[in-house]
């Protein structure tokens, strides 16, 4: 079944510059043999009516679920919302007997046992992409930041191509993917690549421009809406945003207010300092930036945009901080960085976490069984 095509370029919505928005994809694991369950039916029934912030919503397979805050000022709101939906969905969890964890990819499910979430979207996507769109069963952190105008927006979303290493660094939490480990710190970004509108979004500057690129687009029969593109980042008009969509889904909520608050000192960065002006050429190292991030993380290699200029990720992220600290003082969310850079200092994200757990335990059930109580906020 197609969808509706938007011929038309949504209207960029007014919204208050370097607010929040965060989305954050979760699995939904079996009690007793901790794979994935195609449980989401079941808990968005228990979930409706349910007094908390944001939303809860299907996504494309059945053994997946997306939350997502309302508009979030600063950190503090952020991990404060996060907590209440987070706290509701697992009293709902634990009444069905089912668990919840954070992570970019389960670390032993397999694609083909994965079943389409019944809606009209999640099987006109299964008809379009076949074999891919089970295989997405992955989990990613979006986050949406305010702008001003859509001309900030697109000079925010392509500044921004230079920090998206740093993002997935931070947030990689993926390195098991059908019982095996990868070798990779995010491999959940692999999954994402296979589709043909993921990516870089293109260069374009202006709001008029973009929209006759839309328009070509969608004259072309390849895309139908702005949902159609997976860049790594992308404007949101019906929210006035541009969305992150690089990150794993990290192990806790509280990291992933971390990592919101890091893009939103960031953005407040570029946008009030410009330390950067971007241009197409930024794109000429991205996608290796990119795969160093996801295949080595901190101890990655950074190209820096317009330079032969090569840098280690962990010492780029922490003299990225240094510069920021400022701008994330005057948003309230110095705590966010300094847990951050902890984490940075001592080598530690999600897929360390990971592995570590692995290794002292010996058994990937174990492994998602210490995750799911990790998110869950209790003791593992």
């Amino acid at each position: 079944m197609n969808e509706e095509t938007e011929n038309e370029l949504p209207a960029f919505s007014q919204s208050a510059p370097l607010t929040l928005g965060i989305e954050l994809e979760l699995q939904i694991v079996g009690g007793q043999d901790y794979d994935l369950i195609g449980a989401a039916p079941d808990l968005l029934r228990e979930m409706a009516g349910r007094q908390h912030p944001g939303d809860v919503k299907p996504e494309i397979t059945d053994s997946m679920i997306e939350l997502s805050t309302d508009i979030c000022q600063d950190y503090d709101d952020a991990v404060t919302q996060l907590r209440q939906i987070r706290n509701e969905l697992v009293h709902q969890a634990d009444r069905l007997g089912i668990l919840l964890s954070g992570g970019g990819t389960h670390p032993f499910q397999h694609w083909g046992k994965q079943a389409i979430f019944d809606a009209p979207r999640f099987h006109h996507l299964s008809q379009l992409y076949g074999y891919l769109a089970k295989q997405f069963t992955i989990f990613g952190q979006h986050v949406h930041i305010g702008c001003a105008c859509p001309d900030k927006a697109l000079w925010l979303l392509h500044a921004f191509n230079r920090y998206i290493p740093h993002l997935i660094a931070l947030s990689a939490a993926s390195p098991f993917v059908q019982g095996f480990d990868t070798g990779f710190q995010s491999a959940r970004l692999n999954s994402v690549f296979a589709f043909p509108l993921s990516g870089r979004a293109p260069f374009v500057l202006g709001w008029d421009d973009f929209a006759s690129y839309y328009r070509k687009m969608i004259a072309t029969g390849v895309v139908k809406s702005m949902k159609d593109f997976y860049w790594d980042i992308r404007p949101k008009p019906e929210f006035g945003t541009i969305e992150l969509r690089v990150m794993d889904t990290p192990l806790t909520v509280e990291r992933a207010a971390q990592i919101a608050a890091y893009a939103q000192a960031l953005a407040r960065y570029l946008l009030e300092e410009k330390p950067v002006e971007p241009s197409e050429d930024d794109y000429l190292v991205y996608t290796f930036n990119r795969f160093q991030a996801c295949r080595f993380g901190y101890d990655g290699t950074l190209v820096v945009p317009g330079s032969a200029e090569q840098r280690i990720i962990r010492d780029d992220i922490l003299h990225t901080m240094a510069r920021i600290e400022m701008h994330a003082y005057d948003l309230g969310s110095t705590e966010a960085l300094n847990l951050l850079r902890t984490e940075v200092l001592q080598g530690r994200n999600g897929a360390r976490e990971v592995r570590d757990s692995f290794a002292r335990e010996g058994s990937l059930e174990e492994v998602v069984r210490q995750g799911s109580e990790r998110w869950a906020g209790r003791p593992a």
